[in-house]
């Protein structure tokens, strides 16, 4: 059904919350994994150093994408990962134009209250992406509801 699952993550709890959902449907029905995250390029940032430099600089993108490749390697499953550029939802979409996903899944931070009528990451995503879109629940149930 669900051939090529894209997820986005960001450093929030909400996040590994649909990273966690994504995983245990990838581990269902099959397909593979793919996780991106979206950051903003600073700007001018190599016009002064030389090229040798970067080698020893870890971009905090790739920071995050390495704390989600050992999580998602310890719940058994193997995923493929991209950090990307610009606005979250643009770069979300194009990622998964270019990989061919047929779902994306994200978090539903954002939806609730001013930012659900303004705009917001899941939002867009879900109004711009060109295949399904899953957008997990990833507020924490208060207890004894």
């Amino acid at each position: 059904m669900f051939e090529t699952v894209l997820v986005a993550a960001d450093s929030s709890v909400t996040a590994s919350r649909a990273v966690a959902t994504a995983v245990e449907l990838v581990k269902a029905v099959g397909g593979t994994l793919h996780v991106v995250t979206a950051y903003k390029p600073e700007p001018g940032r190599g016009d002064k150093l030389p090229d040798e430099f970067f080698d020893r600089i870890t971009d905090p993108a790739d920071l995050l994408l390495a704390d989600l490749r050992a999580g998602i390697s310890r719940a058994g499953l193997e995923a493929r990962y991209y950090p990307a550029a610009g606005d979250a939802a643009d770069a979300i979409v194009r990622v998964a134009d270019q990989i061919g996903a047929d779902l994306i899944v994200v978090g539903n931070k954002g939806m609730k209250g001013v930012r659900r009528v303004l705009g917001s990451v899941p939002n867009s995503v879900a109004h711009h992406a060109n295949c399904s879109v899953l957008i997990v629940d990833t507020v924490p149930k208060a207890e004894g509801s």
